[in-house]
């Protein structure tokens, strides 16, 4: 198949899906200040997150006032309104988050992300973001990534959380702008000490990433490394030899529901 006949088919089969698109509707909260607002998501990570990154769905579903005051401050917010790169950066990975966590509540609960039901979570549903309507995949890609990438920052890809297990750790605190470099650092270094996301196996010299660099290779190479191993060596515990070769981890699209043993509502 040739390019122009490919980018026409994808182009057409958007375009389709794009009419049997839903809008999420906003909660009708009263609208708040941006500190009550982001009072309300901190309140949210903090009593419905566990030290996993794991989400108690059915428990926030029953006392979703603050995720919902928050969603409301999204979608009336604009993009543009918050001063600096690093504010609106931060912002939109909160909104990210939040929106995630209420896609997957007024989505009934899904069990995982993949096949069909990832067309549906991330494309199909349209959420009010800053006036206007977006899907996860829209913001993600047409918004946030263009200003990471102007940024030349891809550790906005180590804060994203859409709720699947293979995800990065969904932090307890919200993000900030005024300190954003230091949790990016946090989150992404935190992501590869994690043995699914970097694991050295010497015997057959391979090193297994995460599919998340396989998923946005234009993000990193050749943006702010040589390789994606090399970008992954400036962040993992141990670095891998740059004579191994490179292989994925399967993404594991599975909702990341709480398992109550795991609970724990103490602040860290």
């Amino acid at each position: 198949m040739n390019q122009r006949l490919k980018t026409l088919l994808i182009a057409s089969a958007m375009v389709l899906l794009s009419a049997c698109s839903t809008v999420v509707k906003t909660p009708q909260t009263p609208l708040v200040s941006s500190n009550e607002a982001m009072a309300s998501w901190a309140r949210v990570l903090n009593d419905f997150v566990n030290e996993a990154g794991e989400t108690d769905f059915t428990g926030l579903a029953q006392n979703r006032s603050d995720l919902d005051r928050y969603i409301r401050y999204v979608a009336d917010t604009p993009l543009d309104a918050l001063p600096g790169s690093s504010n609106q950066l931060a912002h939109m990975i909160n909104a990210y988050n939040a929106l995630s966590m209420f896609n997957v509540i007024e989505s009934g609960f899904p069990a995982t992300h993949a096949g069909w039901a990832k067309v549906k979570f991330f494309l199909l549903r349209k959420h009010s973001i800053g006036g206007a309507s977006w899907s996860l995949y829209g913001f993600e890609n047409d918004v946030i990534r263009p200003l990471a990438r102007s940024l030349k920052d891809p550790r906005v890809h180590f804060a994203l959380n859409c709720s699947a297990v293979a995800c990065p750790v969904l932090p307890r605190t919200p993000f900030t702008g005024s300190t954003l470099h230091a949790e990016l650092e946090r989150e992404t270094r935190a992501f590869f000490a994690q043995p699914r996301n970097f694991r050295i196996d010497h015997d057959t010299k391979t090193l297994w990433l995460s599919e998340i660099l396989k998923f946005y290779p234009e993000d990193f190479v050749p943006l702010v490394a040589d390789s994606l191993m090399a970008y992954a060596n400036r962040y993992a515990p141990n670095a891998a030899p740059l004579n191994y070769t490179v292989r994925f981890t399967p993404y594991d699209w599975t909702v990341s529901h709480q398992r109550p043993h795991l609970r724990s509502n103490t602040t860290p």
